[in-house]
């Protein structure tokens, strides 16, 4: 039976590491995403080439397509990164 057990358990353990990277790949994004929005938020389009203010136009409304719920946890990650950056001495 050990054997059988083992072959059944490999799949789970398969799911499970693709499970683990997707976690990773959304956390990277949401970095992304929160680090964007916190960029286009503080942005004085009045002093920007026009160039510039399309691209951050485009990209806010990417962000804005975003489920409410992705674009608080986006967020909700670049405020801990900031916490965490400012609670480290000398940084």
């Amino acid at each position: 039976m050990p054997d059988r057990t083992r072959k059944m358990a490999a799949p789970w353990a398969l799911l499970r590491r693709q499970v683990e990277l997707l976690v990773g790949e959304r956390q990277s994004l949401l970095r992304v995403v929160g680090a964007g929005a916190a960029l286009i938020a503080g942005l004085d389009s009045g002093q920007l080439p026009a160039e510039t203010v399309e691209a951050a136009r485009r990209l806010a409304a990417s962000i804005d397509r975003l489920p409410e719920e992705s674009l608080r946890d986006a967020l909700d990650c670049v405020r801990a990164e900031t916490r965490k950056k400012d609670a480290v001495p000398g940084s």
